[in-house]
């Protein structure tokens, strides 16, 4: 075979190696997705067969929205002071500075907000719950829980799923209205706005519906928070390396879902009238 023929081997020979290890790899997150999709499945039943675990999701309600309250309040507050502060000063170029408050509300109760308090929870829950379930899983206690006779989905899972998905709504209202607080104390003290005046354009400007659009995202991104972490730690093996390991890869997927997971829930409220629903719920609770 001459030098030239050679190359040209190693490239027909390198390219179905090639497709077959993106083959391996797609299926192998396909079947990852499939496990997921297992586990949620045998999280619902879990609810709907056994019921709440009361005393456990309060728990984990204290371990996962109360201790992560200091957190998103300083995440808020000072998200809030920094948007007032470039808001101001970018309005301030076409004369329209004293309606900052405007802006600020806007952006903080349909999108900072919760999303800032996801990406905080989000890392410090979801490295929690995995880092916690992962060392049970090496350990071997999670197999000790089936030994017993008691369902570990049931027992580890669904309790942490319950807490993250009530706890975050709760969270991101508290971080809303930090963040609107930093954005007037900034506009005070900055910018000589008037706090009567910042409120007004804030209320004004802001509806129901953008809070209920802003808050209701959080249910999700709860509930994918505490699914991604549970499952990434149940998951780990390797000893305490592959519980860092699937801590970190744990907090990763939950930023990057709870950001993609965004887009499209914004999207979709967009097309829903946000108004007619909150009105729809409320008579319904009445």
């Amino acid at each position: 075979m001459s030098q030239a023929e050679a190359p040209l081997r190693g490239r027909a020979g390198g390219l179905p190696s090639a497709v077959s290890r993106l083959g391996d790899r797609v299926l192998s997150q396909l079947e990852i997705l499939g496990e997921f999709g297992l586990l949620a499945l045998g999280t619902f039943r879990s609810l709907r067969q056994r019921g709440v675990p009361w005393q456990e999701v309060l728990v984990q309600f204290e371990a996962i929205a109360v201790r992560s309250t200091p957190i998103v309040a300083i995440t808020a507050l000072f998200t809030g002071m920094v948007l007032a502060l470039q808001t101001a000063f970018a309005l301030s170029r076409f004369g329209a500075k004293p309606y900052v408050g405007s802006i600020v509300g806007l952006a903080i109760v349909r999108e900072l907000g919760p999303v800032l308090a996801a990406l905080m929870v989000g890392g410090r829950v979801g490295a929690g719950i995995t880092s916690e379930l992962g060392s049970m899983k090496v350990t071997e206690q999670v197999d000790a829980i089936r030994a017993m006779g008691a369902d570990p989905v049931h027992k580890l899972v669904l309790p942490r799923v319950i807490a993250t998905t009530i706890g975050l709504p709760l969270l991101s209202i508290f971080a809303i209205f930090l963040g609107v607080l930093g954005g007037l104390i900034v506009a005070d003290l900055q910018y000589r706005i008037e706090p009567d005046f910042f409120m007004q354009t804030v209320t004004t400007t802001v509806t129901v519906g953008d809070f209920f659009a802003g808050v209701v995202k959080t249910f999700v991104f709860g509930w994918i928070i505490a699914m991604v972490g549970c499952f990434t730690g149940l998951r780990a093996g390797g000893g305490t390396a592959g519980v860092g390991q699937a801590t970190t890869r744990s907090v990763v997927t939950a930023s990057i879902a709870v950001l993609v997971s965004d887009f499209f829930l914004t999207k979709g409220l967009m097309l829903v009238p946000t108004e007619r629903v909150l009105g729809w719920l409320v008579g319904a609770l009445t």
